[in-house]
């Protein structure tokens, strides 16, 4: 649900209870059956369904321990209701129907939905040189039709490749009208995800999303990807932050466009809360936003097993459901 939308119809909410209770000033006498229940405006819980980011398990598909055609089963294993792809980890099957139809009939098998395909690799559609710029938009065109055939919703694509920060807005924005008009008619979402450079700034997204025109195009904010400048990994294979940016401002920025939602985790305490993450006070933000679609689970840590960390971050994400419902 957009934001306007969920805005109206609080609005709605908001009149309705009002004009029951300048009625019942009015009319003092015993209410009828049929008016009790009139009055009574029941809300709902506060719901969202959890999903598995390929990326979850990036270490055992990296060592060739699991296979890309096993992740719809091993995401029904965590009590997961959608997957949500990495295409580098079947990066030649674009085309591929057959591998295609296999996929899609595994995770059917699996009562998973198809949510989405993250894609890396296919070209800055940030950069100003216009011919790679090109390219990298038609690059993801096959993307596009393979997650339609698959039954998703989206893909997730990069802004990179800009070193100036205006030219950088101005050729995000060419590059997602031209990608979103072709995606339009699969009826498939293009959606920036805070992925480092000038997309971990929460204000430069927000001034690229806020002149975007196309409905088809939006956000996927990332609790924890708000690190603009990273340097060289260390023993442990970690990447030093130089410049982060706030991740509570980003969420705020990022969440009025989200069409997806991925719930970044790292290291977690003794009571199973996220170290780095208020995970309460983010998905508050997305519950005032109206967001009610797949929150993706992506575990990055390096303490627990990829297992352990999907676990951890699924009980947290239904702990807090709870607490906001």
């Amino acid at each position: 649900m957009k934001r306007r939308d969920f805005i109206y119809k609080a609005g709605q909410s908001g009149l309705a209870l009002s004009f029951l209770g300048l009625a019942s000033c009015k009319n003092s006498e015993k209410k009828t059956a049929s008016e009790e229940t009139t009055s009574k405006i029941i809300t709902p819980p506060w719901e969202f369904k959890i999903s598995l980011a390929q990326w979850s398990l990036h270490k055992a598909l990296f060592a060739g321990e699991m296979d890309n055609l096993d992740f719809a089963a091993k995401a029904r294993s965590f009590g997961c209701e959608g997957v949500e792809y990495v295409n580098g980890f079947f990066k030649d099957k674009a085309k591929d129907m057959s591998y295609l139809k296999e996929m899609k009939s595994r995770a059917n098998a699996e009562g998973q939905q198809n949510v989405l395909i993250m894609i890396d690799g296919e070209g800055g559609l940030a950069t100003p040189d216009e011919a790679k710029r090109k390219k990298a938009i038609e690059n993801h065109y096959k993307w596009v039709e393979a997650a339609h055939f698959l039954g998703c919703h989206a893909i997730r694509v990069n802004l990179a490749g800009a070193s100036d920060y205006d030219e950088g807005i101005k050729t995000a924005i060419e590059s997602l009208g031209q990608l979103s008009e072709f995606a339009k008619g699969s009826g498939i979402n293009v959606l920036v995800e805070n992925h480092g450079g000038f997309s971990s700034n929460g204000t430069w997204m927000h001034k690229v999303f806020s002149q975007v025109k196309n409905d088809n195009c939006g956000t996927l904010p990332d609790f924890g990807n708000f690190c603009i400048k990273k340097g060289e990994k260390d023993a442990n294979g970690v990447r030093p932050c130089f410049d982060d940016y706030d991740r509570y401002k980003g969420m705020k920025e990022l969440l009025p466009f989200a069409k997806a939602v991925s719930a970044k985790s790292y290291e977690f305490d003794a009571e199973g809360n996220e170290t780095t993450i208020d995970y309460l006070r983010v998905m508050e933000m997305v519950k005032e936003v109206g967001y009610s679609g797949f929150v993706g689970i992506e575990y990055e840590g390096h303490k627990e097993p990829e297992e352990k960390g999907i676990e951890l971050t699924r009980d947290l994400l239904i702990k807090v459901r709870k607490q906001l419902a």
